[in-house]
């Protein structure tokens, strides 16, 4: 039975669009769910949004709507940008969903209940934004937040608490004991210095705004949006319900892990396991907070015009491109910085020159020399091939160390380093020179099987980070997919490799000056007829390139895994490709069975929701319908200019 591993982003506010620095938690737990796929474990990924409080209560009065209806449109943009971003997570909670409620509720009677909630005064000052009060002693000169620097307003109202004072000598044992529950140490630290100061209880009910889960016994309180929002890790999993085997399974199970912002460290390091506790329920999980991606002037802000959005990078660039920048660029315990200049160079220095270019050539000698086949020939080995195996491996057991320990930025530079040692043996065993020598040959095939096996081991440890370059690799290396598993990395165990005629280029160079300054303009705000009006025309030497053919439907059927995609079979007059296009609202199946179409046919082939596509279809579109462009007279093959 395959040991069980839950993972959960924090569930994000739904006030305004998320910006990369929410979108890093995402891929970050992403990549480790990915992994542990891999590795053969059962998973779970939990991601969704905290839908109360006064903050959306404004939030939603500014726009002029009805907090349902505001949460409603951020849930589906959230979504939506998660399913652009190939996101594999399982459930997205919302705290406005019924499944959800019915637990707080249940949750809050029962701390009443059972007297770890009580009824009280609170006076205090109350910060908004981040939905926490604080003692005159714990705000910055001023009476502004000590965590996020806004002003707090002075409440005195009815409120219900919990007694955290009660748990909190339980809570510092088990963090003493269980020196893994936080990370990185330096979060630990800091939870453990602010317990020793001793806790006051919590404020957890509202009376001054409605949006909300009303109290049960009380309804004039709504519960406060803590004990709303850290009770969705259950709740998701069906706690205190009758269709609880997934809270059986997963919470019970082997490994639970929580990502999130240092910002939110004390709320689910302090609060959420003291109402375990006081649940009953074991505090089973590993706690990871990492910093914040920042500005170089300092913390994203829209309102100062200092943000960068990831739909906008994935438009421009690519998913892989963002992905690998956010994954690498975030060091283990630190904040980090996004500068278009750095974005720029990671993208050619590390993606285009050191990966892509690696692939490229390995591609290009296989073709050159061997005519797109090779096999090891251990007889025939260079003093230089024992090192790189040993690399290889020793890569490996890096690797699976740094991506358990959530390390995942140390795991991506143990994967380049051996990037960087495939590529300088190259220049130690020169195959250019070993080409021109006839009793080399099997000493070259060698060589270049050799780059092929590192090549392998780089794609699959890779996987849970570029999820289009590793799956281009395989495909250019003709590696079979009973050889792209993570269980098969034993370096010599590939029987032989068979490459495309033509390779791909992995990641295109981008020009720094040109690409530098459109992602300034974007970060300042600069509108969009101002980057249109700096975009180039396409010429008429961009046209030409284009290969259109006319194209005759041999087959065409649904995607399995995407409602809106329709895979065609075409015939090219004797060369057939396969096109996924997204015109199953407009088409059925059979609609353009036998029809000749118009088809971009020299496309890179792209994998779109694990089918490979080979080209395009040509249509056209207005707001109300689409329909591809048919042909009669011509033939299979002409073609279109």
């Amino acid at each position: 039975m395959a040991p069980t591993y839950y993972i959960t982003t924090p569930i994000y506010y739904p006030s305004g669009k998320l910006h990369i620095g929410n979108t890093y938690t995402t891929v970050l737990c992403d990549a480790l769910r990915r992994y542990k796929d891999m590795r053969g474990y059962d998973t779970y990924y939990l991601t969704g949004m905290d839908e109360h409080g006064k903050k959306i209560e404004t939030v939603a009065q500014e726009r002029d709507l009805p907090p349902l209806r505001h949460v409603d449109e951020m849930a589906e943009e959230t979504r939506a940008l998660w399913d652009r971003m190939n996101i594999s997570y399982d459930d997205f909670i919302r705290t406005t969903e019924k499944r959800h409620k019915t637990v707080v509720q249940k949750i809050f009677e029962q701390l009443l209940e059972q007297g770890d909630i009580y009824l009280g005064q609170y006076e205090g000052y109350y910060c908004m934004h981040c939905e926490a009060f604080f003692t005159v002693s714990q705000l910055e000169e001023g009476h502004l937040c000590p965590d996020c620097g806004r002003e707090t307003s002075k409440l005195s109202e009815e409120s219900y608490f919990l007694r955290l004072s009660k748990y909190q000598d339980d809570l510092l044992e088990f963090i003493e004991n269980n020196p893994g529950f936080i990370t990185p140490e330096s979060r630990r630290n800091e939870v453990m210095q602010f317990i020793r100061q001793g806790l006051n209880d919590l404020s957890v009910s509202r009376t001054t705004f409605d949006w909300g889960i009303k109290v049960v016994s009380n309804p004039k309180h709504v519960v406060y949006v803590w004990i709303d929002a850290l009770s969705n890790y259950i709740s998701a999993l069906g706690y205190s319900t009758e269709n609880d085997h997934l809270f059986q399974k997963y919470w019970h199970g082997d490994e639970v892990v929580h990502v999130v912002g240092k910002d939110i460290l004390r709320f689910h390091a302090i609060y959420w396991p003291i109402m375990l506790m006081a649940l009953g329920i074991p505090i089973n999980f590993r706690l990871h907070a990492h910093g914040f991606y920042m500005m170089k002037e300092g913390k994203m802000s829209k309102s100062k015009g200092g943000v960068i959005y990831p739909d906008t990078l994935i438009e421009h660039y690519g998913l892989d491109e963002l992905r690998y920048f956010l994954l690498r660029e975030l060091p283990y315990g630190s904040d980090g910085v996004f500068t278009p200049e750095g974005f720029v160079e990671r993208v050619n220095y590390d993606l285009a020159n050191d990966f892509g270019n690696l692939l490229n050539r390995t591609v290009s000698m296989i073709n050159k020399y061997f005519d797109g086949k090779v096999t090891a020939h251990a007889e025939a080995s260079t003093e230089h091939d024992e090192d790189l195996q040993k690399t290889c491996e020793e890569t490996l057991e890096k690797y699976e160390d740094y991506m358990e320990s959530l390390k995942v930025a140390e795991a991506i530079k143990s994967v380049w380093r051996l990037i960087s040692r495939t590529n300088k043996y190259i220049d130690e065993t020169t195959p250019w020179i070993l080409g021109k020598d006839e009793n080399k040959k099997d000493e070259l095939e060698n060589v270049l099987y050799h780059l092929g096996e590192s090549l392998r081991f780089i794609g699959i440890m890779l996987q849970p980070i570029l999820l289009d370059a590793s799956a281009s690799l395989f495909r250019q290396l003709g590696i079979p997919e009973s050889k792209q598993r993570y269980d098969t990395l034993d370096f010599g165990t590939l029987p032989e490799i068979e490459t495309v005629r033509k390779p791909s280029p992995l990641f295109p160079r981008l020009d720094v000056e040109e690409e530098v300054g459109k992602l300034q303009r974007i970060i300042r705000g600069d509108s969009e007829q101002e980057e249109d009006d700096d975009e180039e025309k396409a010429t008429m030497e961009d046209f030409v390139k284009l290969d259109i053919r006319v194209a005759k439907v041999t087959d065409c059927r649904p995607h399995p895994n995407a409602d809106k995609l329709l895979i065609a079979q075409v015939d090219l007059g004797g060369e057939q490709k396969q096109i996924v296009a997204g015109i199953a609202k407009h088409y059925a199946p059979g609609d353009l069975k036998g029809k000749k179409v118009a088809v971009v046919a020299n496309l890179e082939p792209v994998q779109l929701r694990g089918e490979w596509s080979e080209g395009m279809l040509l249509a056209g579109s207005n707001d109300e319908q689409l329909e591809v462009l048919t042909l009669k007279g011509l033939n299979p093959g002409d073609r279109i200019e």
